[in-house]
């Protein structure tokens, strides 16, 4: 029999852990690093597995699933808080020359000047068979959504107020087991993130888009 997988176990207490911490505030902030590692570490495991020198995969891919959840959690729980700092900064009383120009802004735009004011975005999903799940951003803020055992190539549009400080598109799946999976982010027609995983893998990508146009 295979030996057992130290690794692939350690990812998975690591990731447990951080799941289990990531929402706490201020607490929570310990949590990136258990995922990060957790998931480093389930992702190794599992490709032990697959290399016939362990044999706990079960317990890699959970690893793996939980730490990539935390992480996922802690972009959102940084993403709030600031969002919360800037919306803070963004109520303190402004000059009268500030408030002018706040009304001058309010004056009414044309077709051409409204959708400048837009970003579309377009979450892509590409690889071999199915994702086991799918899960994006949909608010630039905290709010996602999610998909699972997905039929590829999938893609998905949304589109998000442009001008904004903090504006965070983010996206992350997981491959079934087969060959390679790849996300990609288009913000106005451009790629601004890519990134890869094969088998069980878990692709993540995310940018902060707030200040393209500005």
């Amino acid at each position: 029999m295979a030996p057992s997988n130290g690794l692939g176990t350690a990812g998975f207490v690591l990731g447990l852990i951080g799941l289990i911490f990531s929402p706490i505030p201020i607490i929570g902030i310990i949590a990136w690093p258990l995922v990060i590692v957790g998931l480093i570490l389930s992702l190794v495991g599992h490709a032990r597995v697959r290399r016939g020198a362990a044999n706990n995969g079960g317990l890699a891919i959970t690893g793996i699933v939980l730490s990539a959840i935390g992480l996922v959690v802690c972009v959102i729980w940084a993403v709030a808080v600031s969002k919360a700092v800037v919306d803070t900064a963004n109520s303190l009383p402004t000059s009268p020359a500030s408030q002018s120009q706040a009304a001058a802004s309010n004056a009414p735009v044309s077709a051409d000047a409204a959708a400048a004011t837009k970003h579309t975005v377009v979450y892509k999903v590409t690889g071999t068979g199915k994702a086991a799940s799918i899960t994006y951003t949909t608010d630039g803020m905290t709010t996602s959504s999610q998909a699972s055992n997905v039929k590829l190539p999938w893609e998905k549009t949304i589109e998000l107020p442009a001008g904004d400080a903090f504006q965070v598109v983010s996206i992350l799946a997981q491959g079934s087991g087969k060959g390679t999976i790849k996300v990609a982010i288009e913000v106005d027609g451009k790629v601004v993130k890519e990134a890869t995983a094969d088998g069980y893998g878990v692709a993540n990508a995310s940018d902060n888009i707030g200040t393209l146009g500005n």
